[in-house]
């Protein structure tokens, strides 16, 4: 039953909860229309008719960065050396394959395994519009459809950041590979994105510049002003690559953060993602302008990026989210851990984020970076999302209760999430999703289908 039917009114018994700066045991949550009505503290079992979630349970986690189809590359990429340019001929050769059809069933498949990962709303940098060559279907947004109709099947949320990707680099025309991702100029882009519609309840409409490579500077200031108008999120791959600060540096005279300040681009709506290779000037310009980075440490390292400054970021006023972006792996808690061990590493330090303010950045942060702020937390108004992970795996035995999101964070994986709730709904059960039987042969035969 997918987001589009409203649940029935229920309660849910949580054996133990994290309410945003401590764990407490036996909570009940109240659920009508897909929203709390009430959360209760002191109950300490579970009340008649209520669901029971054993294990610690948290808030949906918010995925603020994916591509799906990069889920087909997972182990093919992982075969020799390379760098990100080499990765990204083979990302090229999956998406010459995909049509409507087959990225639905790619990106329901994707979805299906977020759920089971906890993860309760998506945001998809969605920049695969045409058919191969640049023809457009004669629905231009099937794509973008196709994936608003994978993440409703599959029981999730998702925020559609559809993106202008207009060059090849700095002025210079699409290659044939990214011919199909064009709309040609930023009006058309916008004209294209006017049309898609939120609906149902699970979807929302967001924008995106690919980066300052694919954007030319004077168009950037047509996506950001759509994303104003609407009051719509915007974000943007930043400075993930030295080669990309070079090149900017060659054609404008100054870092992408830069440009994109110039251009009108950062500001509170806005999330940069990776950021990683940033002067003390760029720290500034996001901090002081308000603008998010989106983290994705899994895919930061599986491409040999680098380590982004999240902590200095954070320190001067940016917000922080996690993405799973390119899919490695799919595991929120993983991108959690990930950037407080990769911080570690390059200070020598520990301890830079508690394990509460990594669970805000996977959780309340991240559906804030999506538009979706009526998420990410529980208490009475918020949208019922849940996730409840084992306190009793091999991972997980033996903490007390009350050190749960230090477990989580620091020990669990998506492999200990036990229950998923979207909306009131319970998407996966006992450690399996409720509207798709079989998730692996569905990810087996759909990324099959695009290796040709």
């Amino acid at each position: 039953m997918p987001l589009t039917t409203q649940a029935a009114p229920t309660t849910y018994w949580l054996e133990h909860a994290w309410l945003d700066t401590h764990v407490e045991p036996g909570v009940a949550v109240d659920v009508a229309d897909g929203r709390i009505t009430a959360v209760r503290t002191g109950v300490d079992t579970p009340p008649p008719g209520a669901t029971t979630l054993r294990g610690l349970t948290l808030p949906g986690l918010a995925n603020a960065h994916s591509h799906a189809f990069h889920r087909a590359l997972r182990g093919t990429v992982q075969v020799g050396t390379g760098t990100f340019w080499t990765w990204r001929e083979v990302m090229y050769g999956v998406a010459d394959k995909l049509t409507p059809d087959t990225y639905y069933a790619l990106a329901r498949a994707v979805y299906a395994e977020m759920a089971l990962a906890g993860i309760t709303c998506v945001g998809e940098f969605h920049y695969l519009h045409h058919a191969p060559g640049g023809t457009r279907y004669s629905d231009p947004n099937a794509m973008g459809e196709a994936l608003l109709a994978a993440a409703a099947d599959a029981g999730i949320r998702i925020t559609l950041l559809d993106t202008a990707y207009l060059s090849a680099g700095f002025g210079a025309p699409p290659n044939h590979h990214q011919l199909r991702f064009s709309d040609g100029t930023a009006e058309n882009w916008a004209q294209r994105a006017d049309a898609l519609k939120e609906g149902h309840g699970h979807a929302r409409i967001g924008a995106a510049v690919h980066s300052v490579r694919a954007v030319p500077a004077a168009q950037l200031a047509t996506v950001a002003e759509w994303a104003r108008a609407r009051q719509a999120p915007l974000h943007v791959h930043l400075s993930e690559q030295t080669a990309e600060n070079d090149a900017c540096h060659q054609a404008h005279g100054r870092t992408p953060t830069q440009l994109l300040s110039e251009h009108g681009v950062l500001g509170p709506r806005t999330t940069a993602v990776h950021a990683t290779h940033l002067t003390g000037e760029d720290v500034e310009l996001l901090g002081d302008s308000g603008t998010g980075v989106c983290m994705c440490p899994t895919t930061e390292r599986d491409l040999a990026d680098g380590i982004g400054p999240a902590a200095r970021l954070q320190g001067r006023g940016s917000t922080l989210s996690l993405g799973s972006d390119s899919h490695a792996v799919i595991d929120l808690l993983e991108e959690a851990r990930a950037m407080e061990l990769d911080e570690r590493l390059r200070t020598r330090r520990r301890g830079h984020w508690t394990a509460a303010a990594l669970l805000r950045a996977a959780t309340a942060d991240g559906h804030a970076a999506l538009g979706w702020e009526d998420a990410g937390a529980l208490r009475a108004g918020a949208l019922a999302d849940l996730t409840t992970i084992a306190l009793d795996s091999v991972r997980t035995a033996g903490p007390l209760p009350r050190l749960g999101a230090e477990t989580a964070v620091f020990a669990a994986s998506a492999a200990d999430v036990r229950h998923t709730v979207v909306g009131g709904r319970q998407i996966v059960r006992d450690g399996v999703h409720t509207l798709l039987a079989d998730v692996p042969t569905a990810l087996a035969e759909s990324i099959a289908a695009v290796r040709g």
